[in-house]
Parts: structure tokens; C-alpha cells; sequence
């Protein structure tokens, strides 16, 4: 399987760097429901896309 690549030239701000170590962290854990919170607009797609690129896993099973 090929790494999964995030083409952006954003960098994550604020809250998202310990969002995106907490999210990984917690799917390393084997947690099976984690919840990301925050108001339209906030980044939280792109967060997400780099729990994704960190974890290097399939997002649909």
C-alpha cells in the first residue's frame, strides 16, 4: 500500500497540532469512538487528513 500523501501548503495552528497527536494516539489505543469538536470552519477536515497522513491507515473499511 502506498503512504498516504496530504498535498497542502497549510500547516496546522492552534488547537490542531495536540488534536492530531490525541487522535492518533487514542486509534493506536484501540479507542473505537473518539469525537473532534469545533464551529464551521474551524479545520476540522483538515485535522482529520492529518491524522490520516500520520497513521497511515485506510479511513474506510
Amino acid at each position: 500500500m502506498d503512504k498516504f500523501l496530504l498535498s497542502t501548503e497549510f500547516t496546522p495552528k492552534g488547537d490542531q497540532p495536540k488534536a492530531i497527536e490525541e487522535l492518533a494516539e487514542g486509534t493506536l489505543n484501540g479507542f473505537d469512538h473518539q469525537v473532534l469538536l469545533g464551529v464551521t470552519g474551524s479545520g476540522k477536515t483538515f485535522t482529520i487528513a492529518n491524522v490520516v497522513a500520520n497513521l497511515n491507515r485506510p479511513t474506510l473499511a
